[in-house]
C-alpha cells in the first residue's frame, strides 16, 4: 500500500496523519501505542477502493501532546484536520484504546459522521488507577521509558518471533494456548512482530488512559449516525463488557461478536470475516459523491 504522511499545523500545534488509497474518506482512530503507520485491517479497505485517513492521535507518533488537554479538544483539532483536507463527512473508523475519541468525535460532529464502527474498542471507563495493569503502564509506557521497552519487544520479537507470541498471546486473548495456535498461522506470528517494531507510546498511552475516564453515557446516547459494533468473544484485552455497554446505549447501532483468536481481530484465521462485516456495513451506508470529492486524491 501507498501511504503519504504528512503535517498539518494549526494554532501553533502540529497533527501528523497518513493518508492511503482513492475512494470514500475512512477517518481511522487508531489504538494505544499506534500512530498514522497503523497497518491492521487496512489491506482490505484500500483494496475496496476506500481511502483511509489516520492521524496520529493526541502525544503519539509527530502529534502534539497539547491536543489531548481533554477529549473534546482532541476531536477539535481532528475536525480541523478534515477541514485541511476540505472533507464535509466521513465514515469513522475506532479501534481499542482509540474508542473513546471515535465515540466524543461522533457525538460532538455528528453532521460530519456518515457511519461509525468500533472494533476492539473501549466505550465505558477501562483501567483505573486500582487496576495492575495501570500501573505498570505508568511505569513501562511512561515517556522517559517507553523507547526502551519498545526497543527491547522490537528486538525479542525479531530474534524469537513465536516464542514472543506465545509469551505475549495471553494479553490479547482469553483462549488456551492451545486454542491460539489452532487459529493463528506462521503470517499471523509475522504481522505480530511487525506490530512489535512499528508500535511506540509517546506520551499517547497515558494521555489515552486519561481521557477514557471523560467518556459519558451522553457521549454514546447523542451519536446519531449508523454504528456498528465488532469484538471477538475471545478478547483478553478489551473485555464483551464494552461492546455491550456501546450496544445497549448507541442508537442505531448492530452488534458482531465474532469468534476470532482475539483481540487483534485483524490477524488470524477468521481475520477476512472483519472484512466482509465491515466492508458490507460501509457500502449499506455510502456517502453522497459531492462529500468527499472535492479534491481528486480522494
Amino acid at each position: 500500500m501507498e501511504r503519504r504522511v504528512e503535517l498539518f499545523s494549526v494554532d501553533d500545534v502540529a497533527i501528523e496523519y497518513s493518508v492511503i488509497g482513492k475512494g470514500e474518506p475512512i477517518f481511522v482512530f487508531h489504538g494505544g501505542h499506534s500512530n498514522c503507520r497503523e497497518e491492521f485491517g487496512y489491506k482490505g479497505l484500500a483494496e475496496s477502493g476506500y481511502s483511509i485517513i489516520t492521524p496520529s492521535r493526541a502525544g503519539y507518533g509527530k502529534t502534539s501532546e497539547a491536543i489531548g488537554e481533554s477529549l473534546t479538544a482532541a476531536c477539535e483539532y481532528y475536525a480541523k484536520l478534515l477541514d485541511h483536507l476540505q472533507i464535509e463527512q466521513v465514515h469513522v473508523l475506532a479501534i481499542s484504546a482509540g474508542g473513546p475519541t471515535g465515540i466524543r468525535f461522533a457525538s460532538l460532529f455528528p453532521q460530519r459522521v456518515t457511519s461509525l464502527t468500533l472494533e476492539s474498542a473501549v466505550s465505558n471507563e477501562w483501567l483505573t488507577p486500582k487496576d495492575l495493569e495501570y500501573k505498570a503502564a505508568h511505569i513501562i509506557f511512561r515517556p522517559s521509558v517507553e523507547r526502551f521497552t519498545w526497543k527491547m519487544l522490537g528486538f525479542f520479537s525479531n530474534s524469537f518471533s513465536k516464542l514472543m507470541f506465545n509469551m505475549m498471546s495471553s494479553q490479547f486473548s482469553s483462549l488456551s494456548k492451545e486454542d491460539i495456535k489452532q487459529r493463528i498461522g506462521d503470517d499471523d506470528v509475522a504481522e505480530f512482530k511487525k506490530m512489535n517494531n512499528r508500535q511506540r507510546s509517546g506520551s499517547g498511552f497515558l494521555i489515552d488512559l486519561k481521557q477514557a475516564k471523560e467518556l459519558t453515557g451522553q457521549d454514546l446516547r447523542s451519536i446519531s449516525s449508523p454504528v456498528l459494533i465488532l469484538h471477538s468473544k475471545n478478547d483478553g484485552f478489551i473485555s464483551l463488557e464494552h461492546p455491550y455497554h456501546a450496544h445497549k446505549n448507541i442508537p442505531h447501532s448492530e452488534i458482531s461478536i465474532i469468534d476470532s483468536w482475539g483481540h487483534l481481530i485483524w490477524i488470524g484465521k477468521l481475520a477476512s470475516e472483519r472484512d466482509e462485516k465491515l466492508i458490507s456495513f460501509l457500502v449499506s451506508h455510502k456517502l453522497e459523491d459531492s462529500f468527499f470529492m472535492k479534491r481528486n486524491i480522494y
